[in-house]
């Protein structure tokens, strides 16, 4: 995803052969794997390469350390819920903006679900603030592509005001899906429906759309 992160990003080389590509990729899923098995502090590039099975060597061949494929594995997520959310919006499904929220949540607690390491790692925090983008925190990163959805699907006024609603709804959604993967292993639904609700609510009042309007499209239960 362009601008993700500034300068070289996390690989010191480029894979330019499907043979090697296949081998960053079996990287990025074996630290997805043990992410989630034995957290960042646990994991090593020693266990890296023996769970992807390849030699050490190799790791070093792309990564300098832990850290870099970390980075790669939360680069490679963010790309794929934006591209998530953005099929969605091509396929013609939400004719105004607010339908988005939905979209953007469903997605997010889908992949909590059912992405290797995503659950723990989200979009990075647990590693670094920064690490998507080291002139930016990730919220940010994340805001400026939903900005960039909302702006371009459906003609928001782009500017101060989107990204600061955007902002404090992307801390509010990720306080509330982590406190409802906290209490259940799939996530709370009922924390789950109220998070919807209350971001719908939030984003409703700050960009425009009356209370009445959010509720006809998404009626409560």
């Amino acid at each position: 995803m362009a601008g993700t992160a500034t300068g070289v990003g996390p690989l010191r080389r480029m894979p330019m052969q499907e043979r090697s590509v296949a081998r960053v990729q079996r990287m990025l899923d074996a630290c997805a794997d043990l992410i989630d098995e034995v957290g960042y502090e646990g994991l090593t590039t020693t266990l890296l390469a023996e769970r992807a099975g390849v030699a050490i060597g190799s790791v070093y061949q792309f990564f300098p350390d832990k850290r870099a494929v970390v980075q790669a594995l939360t680069m490679r997520n963010v790309e794929a819920y934006v591209s998530r959310v953005e099929a969605r919006i091509n396929d013609g499904g939400p004719r105004h903006w607010v339908d988005v929220v939905e979209i953007a949540m469903d997605e997010y607690i889908d992949m909590h679900r059912t992405i290797p390491g995503f659950r723990t790692l989200h979009f990075g925090d647990v590693v670094d603030t920064n690490l998507l983008d080291e002139e930016r925190d990730n919220n940010a990163v994340i805001v400026d592509q939903l900005s960039r959805l909302l702006v371009g699907h459906f003609h928001l006024p782009a500017g101060p005001a989107l990204t600061f609603a955007l902002a404090r709804a992307v801390e509010m959604a990720d306080a509330l899906v982590k406190s409802a993967f906290r209490y259940q292993v799939d996530g709370d639904e009922a924390i789950l429906v109220e998070a919807k609700q209350i971001i719908r609510d939030y984003l409703a009042r700050k960009l425009g759309t009356s209370a009445a309007e959010v509720a006809a499209r998404h009626p409560a239960g």
